[in-house]
């Protein structure tokens, strides 16, 4: 998602990190009885508070699967919503175990900040939407055109090399705020509007008129998105980056929270494994040895939390695309428990 520039951030961010190289993060949350996690202000699909004030959306299961792994219980977890400048400084502080909400792995961040990206949950990339009315198909068809963009963030510094890039004119409309970015499209204030893909799906279900909106399809950047722990301790970044291969393995191998118990009588020693029938694989990161069964049981495997946080069975209704698994076109590839 939209990377603001924090270069007072770098300078502190190793000696705040350094406070907690030595912590160890998973006695820490087994201590408190739950884990706490950094997410989203408020990004349907991803992290989001429903009508009934509760968390929802992918982001947000995937702190319910780490919960799972470690308490066998997805609900002993508190969410802490964060903006885009206090999301780093929330980790590195401790104030959160973890923070997953829709940031971008970067050579930067994981080499300056004093954190550490423990896989990437969801590839994503800049895109652009449109009214419908504007008679536009493709981003190749924007010159001229005023286009809403939040400042401050890789995302107007892509904008600007792709139209240059492209010999292309535009008039940038630029806000401090997503809120403010959000409210001049939808009033008409700007013909188009660009963020990362998935957050533009998101935002135009926020709209007034949702259908009156379409997303265009290229893809100008890199966005991979994933969840991030501090450096020094490589304990719990292990809990966090297998939880997510876990569901990735889980899904490619066909277990999911409705047949995990069936599936531990099965044959297959990949299965096995996974549920912890064979092999004592959750000593190596300070968990049962049926951590995985326990992901599975209360959340369900990856293909299960895509389709109903932002897939088909959602509201976003977006592609699997690069996030469907490797063997079926895409780019998700869980590694191998042996």
């Amino acid at each position: 998602m939209k990377r603001t520039f924090l270069p007072a951030l770098a300078g502190a961010a190793l000696a705040l990190s350094a406070s907690f190289a030595g912590a160890a993060t998973l006695d820490t949350v087994k201590q408190k009885g739950f884990l706490q996690c950094g997410v989203n202000t408020g990004l349907p699909g991803f992290g989001n508070p429903n009508e009934k004030g509760e968390w929802t959306g992918f982001d947000v299961d995937y702190c319910r699967a780490i919960a799972s792994a470690v308490f066998g219980d997805p609900t002993k977890v508190k969410f802490t919503p964060l903006d885009a400048k206090e999301r780093f400084t929330a980790l590195q502080s401790g104030e959160v175990d973890v923070l997953i909400r829709n940031t971008t792995w970067t050579m930067s961040r994981d080499t300056s900040l004093g954190l550490k990206f423990a896989g990437v949950n969801y590839y994503d990339g800049q895109g652009f939407m449109v009214k419908k009315s504007l008679g536009v198909k493709s981003v190749n068809e924007l010159s001229g055109a005023s286009i809403c963009v939040q400042s401050g963030t890789d995302t107007e510094l892509n904008l600007a090399d792709y139209f240059k890039s492209h010999n292309m004119q535009y008039n940038p409309v630029v806000f401090e705020k997503v809120s403010e970015a959000n409210s001049a499209y939808d009033s008409g204030r700007c013909d188009a509007y660009t963020t990362d893909q998935s957050g533009l799906y998101a935002t135009r279900l926020q709209l007034q008129k949702p259908d009156d909106t379409i997303v265009l399809p290229e893809i100008i950047s890199k966005e991979p998105l994933g969840p991030v722990v501090r450096q020094g301790d490589d304990v719990w970044f292990n809990v966090v980056k297998w939880t997510h291969y876990a569901l990735l393995d889980a899904e490619e191998l066909g277990v999911t929270q409705q047949n995990a118990d069936q599936m531990k009588s099965s044959d297959n020693p990949d299965i096995k494994r996974l549920l912890g029938v064979q092999g004592n694989f959750g000593q190596g990161i300070g968990l049962s040895n049926d951590w995985a069964y326990k992901i599975v049981k209360g959340v369900g495997n990856y293909g299960e939390l895509f389709e109903k946080d932002l897939g088909q069975s959602s509201p976003l209704k977006i592609q699997r695309g690069e996030n469907a698994l490797w063997n079926k076109g895409g780019l998700q590839y869980g590694m191998p428990i042996l």
